[in-house]
């Protein structure tokens, strides 16, 4: 995020640079910068001649430095930005020739999501030279929570941790996805407002309740009567609920439990960062591990690991996914 500031801030300050090319696996920031430039570089009365869009597949290397090797009208830049570069992935290293020497009147930017080019071969080492390479990383699912806070700090909203952890749990890491929930919820909210479980749940549709977190807490606290309620209710609604995702996410949990128990350290503030977790959850691996001690866990993360075998369908094609989260659960909570 700070790499991507600095970016946004050169670019402010006309620093440009004749190439930017965007690659990796996560598409919200390359959008960004490539959207950014797109609407600052040039004038809106100088963008009819000198900004130009291309899409990878319709499109050859040949065509892009073609473009690109044209002088401006009436301004200082041209911007040529190709978009689903990735489409060109057989010939993207012919770009390399023009990057050697790329016209300093354009602004080139490629747009090469959800793949990386070789760093060992000349059109990378070549952009390092004379351009911009940036690469879009995916987070990890325990860095999104602190991406969504430090996306919503800048615009005067907060979110509660658990609030935060919803939109991870039923979202993933996608983070243009998150956003665009978080865009939703700043449209209704007056600014200065902490975005809750409830805001959450009324506006995304994402049961405060009824959510793989509490299912978790629950098992976590042995709360036979709410994990079995959860587990019903993700039973009647699979297609929002679906096992392989519930599975893996009591897997990463019981794994953590297991590192839990192997810390010499369990203060509070260890335990979240050997864990890589909120501060604000772990009282809930505190109240596990009283109710799970080291042997308990090894069994329930063989537990899982068999379920998960059957809920991508492998020994278990006739038994409904509802039948086999309960009889995970039954599993769980007899160790």
């Amino acid at each position: 995020m700070d790499e991507v500031k600095q970016l946004v801030t050169d670019i402010k300050n006309k620093n440009l640079k004749p190439i930017y090319f965007l690659m990796g696996e996560e598409p919200y920031y390359i959008d960004k910068i490539s959207d950014f430039i797109e609407s600052t570089v040039l004038a809106e009365e100088e963008r009819g001649f000198n900004q130009m869009v291309l899409y990878g597949r319709d499109i050859a290397i040949e065509d892009i430095v073609s473009n690109a090797k044209r002088y401006p009208m009436m301004a200082d830049y041209q911007v040529v930005i190709v978009k689903e570069a990735q489409d060109l992935s057989r010939t993207i290293e012919k770009l390399a020739s023009y990057a050697e020497n790329p016209q300093p009147t354009t602004v080139l930017v490629v747009n090469y999501k959800y793949k990386k080019i070789d760093k060992r071969k000349s059109l990378y080492k070549t952009l390092k030279k004379t351009g911009i390479v940036y690469e879009s990383k995916k987070l990890y699912e325990n860095q999104v929570a602190d991406w969504i806070r430090r996306v919503l700090s800048p615009k005067n909203y907060s979110i509660s941790p658990k609030a935060a952890q919803m939109l991870v749990e039923f979202l993933g890491t996608d983070l243009s996805k998150i956003n665009n929930e978080l865009e939703k919820l700043q449209i209704i909210l007056p600014k200065g407002t902490q975005i809750s479980p409830e805001h959450i749940e009324e506006n995304i549709g994402i049961s405060k309740d009824y959510n793989n977190f509490e299912l978790r807490k629950a098992i976590g606290e042995r709360d036979t009567i709410k994990a079995y309620r959860i587990i019903n209710y993700f039973a009647e609604n699979p297609k929002d609920n679906p096992m392989v995702v519930t599975v893996s996410l009591l897997f990463n949990f019981f794994s953590q439990l297991l590192h839990f128990h192997g810390l010499s350290d369990k203060s509070p503030r260890n335990v979240a960062s050997a864990l890589k977790v909120n501060p604000y959850f772990v009282n809930e691996y505190i109240a596990a591990a009283r109710h799970y001690p080291m042997r308990k866990v090894s069994a329930v993360v063989s537990t899982l690991r068999d379920f998960d075998v059957k809920s991508k369908g492998v020994g278990a094609n006739a038994v409904p996914q509802g039948d086999l989260l309960k009889e995970l659960l039954v599993r769980i909570l007899s160790n």
